[in-house]
């Protein structure tokens, strides 16, 4: 009976939430067979006027020209969209190409080579870059930059330095979050896979719903206020969709792994709140920003108002603290057409270029959107995560103003059985990992 009293002495904390995830939202949008070029114009407009906002405070004595305004041996400044030209990039061509298809048929992981260089381009025309200060394993096609430097006697632009847009502006870190209020972040569940153990995500659910531990382990387990699961949450058998009509049997395959999914996710909707977002695996649009997964997969866990079917990326705030993250799709993409030192650089880059997915749409699936670009980062958030990734990393990065953003690498939860635990009282973060072996 003692135990029984404390148990219902604990109750759970609460905090405020705003999905702000409206921008990733395909709504009005209506395909008519228009071309990706007028992302990039959309892209070129929003970052060129920023741009030049900073000009000024940067070279305030050095001319502003465009690419066809260029004078040989002249300094100036261009502003325009870096495209890297890469000779390992695979094309669709090269898949009914008779001198590849003799070759070995090895699936590369990256595909620079020492030969690839970088141009700029916008409306008025394109230019090689020259000089060694602008690194093409840095960067990838889609960024926007201001570069300073003077055209050479052989049509090159040579880069003499270079802005990139920065963090943007950050709403202050609310102060009154004095309390140990606690977020997981957990990614890659794969239900249905080979190598997913139920018993390991079972056991993250009884943590989180307080039903593992002493009265210790309760007491931090009421203090978790929201939960979001960042992308390949099931992991559907891929043999049996052979574009052929599927037997009973099969059928059943095909749901079973969701149907797991929906009765974990009910015993923490049942508790506290539950955003799920959709990861390349999911049964969800290919295209990013992927629409949230529709609600009829989950009868058990959408019965209740905590749980969200979110979109990918995902934008909220908690308590005032905005929170900004993705299923993975985007620094998967940039490890492959450039180069770090892990993935966190990646993420880095990201919030200097201002945009979540530069690579979209040239390397990285996404909607054709006519008049906006939804990946440009407008607010610097306070936390930004990516999901499914190899192992689990963190920092904390500091903007030129005084930004704090506090970085994280989700680890795939079915390789790992690691989740991400972060402290909204002052963003510092830790592991909870389950193991299964005796």
């Amino acid at each position: 009976m003692e135990i029984d009293a404390a148990a219902t002495a604990l109750r759970r904390k609460q905090s405020a939430y705003l999905s702000l995830d409206e921008t990733f939202e395909i709504q009005k949008e209506m395909y008519r067979g228009q071309q990706y070029s007028q992302i990039y114009f959309a892209r070129l407009h929003m970052m060129r006027t920023l741009l030049y906002s900073l000009v000024p405070n940067w070279k305030p004595h050095v001319p502003v020209c465009t690419v066809l305004g260029l004078e040989g041996g002249k300094e100036c400044i261009i502003v325009g969209t870096l495209y890297k030209h890469m000779k390992l990039k695979p094309t669709i061509l090269d898949e009914y190409s008779k001198e590849r298809s003799a070759a070995p048929l090895v699936k590369r992981h990256n595909f620079m080579d020492p030969d690839d260089h970088l141009v700029l381009e916008d409306e008025s025309g394109r230019v090689k870059l020259g000089g060694s200060l602008l690194s093409p394993a840095s960067y990838v096609t889609g960024v926007v930059a201001a570069l300073h430097g003077r055209e050479t006697d052989a049509g090159d632009f040579l880069v003499q330095d270079v802005l990139e847009a920065g963090l943007p502006s950050q709403l202050e870190f609310p102060l009154k979050s004095r309390e140990d209020k606690y977020v997981v972040l957990v990614s890659g569940l794969s239900i249905g896979s080979s190598t997913c153990n139920p018993l390991q995500f079972q056991l993250l659910v009884d943590h989180i719903t307080g039903h593992l531990g002493d009265e210790q382990e309760q007491g931090i387990a009421a203090a978790i206020v929201h939960v979001v699961i960042a992308g390949n949450s099931v992991e559907i058998p891929r043999g049996i969709l052979n574009r052929q009509n599927l037997a009973s049997k099969d059928l059943s395959r095909l749901s079973e792994p969701i149907k797991e999914l929906d009765i974990l996710l009910t015993q923490i909707a049942a508790g506290l709140p539950l955003d799920i977002m959709p990861g390349p695996n999911d049964p969800a649009n290919f295209a990013l920003p992927q629409q949230p997964l529709n609600r009829c997969l989950f009868p058990g866990s959408s019965a209740y108002n905590t749980f969200r079917s979110c979109t990918n990326p995902h934008c909220f705030e908690l308590d005032n603290i905005r929170f900004l993250g993705t299923s993975g799709q985007n620094i998967d993409d940039l490890e492959k057409y450039s180069e770090a030192k892990n993935k966190l650089e990646f993420m880095e880059r990201t919030l200097r270029w201002r945009h979540l997915a530069p690579t979209a749409p040239n390397t990285l699936g996404c909607y054709p959107f006519t008049d906006r670009d939804p990946f440009l980062i407008e607010s610097c958030p306070h936390v930004y995560f990516v999901g499914n990734q190899d192992k689990y990393e963190t920092q904390m990065l500091e903007g030129s103003e005084g930004q704090l953003v506090r970085l994280i690498c989700i680890p795939k939860f079915c390789e790992t059985g690691t989740a991400v635990v972060l402290n909204l009282r002052n963003l510092e973060c830790h592991t909870l990992t389950f193991g299964t072996s005796v």
